[in-house]
């Protein structure tokens, strides 16, 4: 049996493979709302979103953790593989918006909090329910905290500060976590960014998106909307992502077989992580694949994957 993972220590993580996209203008927020799974308009100061990029068929190129930094400066975190062509995209559709875009990642000091770090920066009585806003410093020098879904029932959020702000104080003392710790949690959590080894595989209920306020359905047009909608409300949803656990590692794009189909593949790795002998992915499956089946990666007689406990429920009701 693979090693148990264990829950994220608490500390503060470099995120090296994340980057920054600003969109600012006085039509920041509309055009991005006409682009995105998200709710972008209605987006209030005190919340951040997850949201995803959809090409016309509703498969993602990409996807985000977003925030409204003021009113005309909205800001995206997302895979850094994927930031130069998703903002090369984007810029393609602004036309006579009143928005600019431009990688900023250089700018800002992106890290990953976790556990009693996220409550000390927040405030003590503050809530870390996921998808809020806590600003640090209020000021022009201000730092944002991102929450994130938990890990394992620990804390996680993301920091946002302009590179040297003083903040950053704020963060003195601190465990120094690894990037293979943080994988791990992000894992599983059960939430998976898209990177360039998924890009266009998913539609965003293969990743749960619709289960972790990934999607508005309540919203106006984007692109591969049609689809998204048609895939939530005629019909069961037949694929969905699992967190699974091998004696190997593994990597995004990998494919998963089961055993009783060896000739064509039950699922792809969304996105993988490994920490000294812990080797554990999110995995989008079919639902009859992981129903009295045996899964395994890369082929039929390929190592083993064990099943993990979502954290979060599915939700059936949107």
């Amino acid at each position: 049996m693979p090693l148990t993972p264990s829950p994220l220590p608490h500390g503060v993580s470099p995120l090296p493979d994340l980057g920054v996209i600003r969109v600012s203008g006085a039509d920041a927020a509309n055009f991005l709302h006409n682009q995105l799974t998200q709710d972008v308009l209605l987006l209030d100061a005190q919340h951040g979103r997850l949201a995803a990029y959809c090409n016309a068929k509703g498969r993602m190129q990409a996807s985000f953790v977003l925030y409204k930094r003021a009113a005309d400066e909205v800001l995206l975190v997302c895979r850094r593989d994927l930031l130069a062509q998703t903002l090369k995209r984007l810029s393609m559709f602004v036309l006579r918006a009143k928005a600019k875009l431009s990688d900023a990642t250089a700018e800002f000091t992106l890290l990953g909090l976790s556990g009693d770090v996220v409550q000390h920066v927040c405030g003590p009585h503050a809530s870390t329910a996921p998808w809020l806003r806590h600003v640090v410093n209020e000021g022009a020098d201000s730092a944002d905290v991102l929450t994130l879904y938990p890990s394992q029932d620990v804390t996680r959020a993301l920091w946002l500060a302009p590179v040297n702000s003083v903040a950053s104080s704020a963060l003195t003392g601190f465990a120094t976590l690894t990037s293979e710790s943080w994988h791990v949690g992000e894992v599983m959590s059960g939430v998976a960014w898209v990177e360039q080894a998924t890009f266009e595989a998913f539609v965003p209920q293969m990743l749960n998106y619709e289960s972790v306020d990934g999607v508005n359905f309540k919203k106006g047009c984007y692109p591969g909307q049609e689809v998204v909608a048609r895939s939530q409300f005629r019909g069961t949803l037949k694929r969905r992502a699992f967190i699974v656990q091998a004696d190997v590692p593994m990597r995004a794009g990998q494919e998963v077989f089961s055993n009783a189909d060896a000739t064509q593949p039950c699922g792809l790795v969304a996105q993988a992580a490994t920490d000294g002998d812990c080797h554990v992915a999110i995995a989008e499956l079919q639902l009859s694949a992981t129903q009295g089946h045996s899964l395994h990666l890369g082929a039929a007689q390929g190592s083993l994957l064990h099943l993990l406990p979502l954290p979060y429920p599915l939700r059936d009701d949107i």
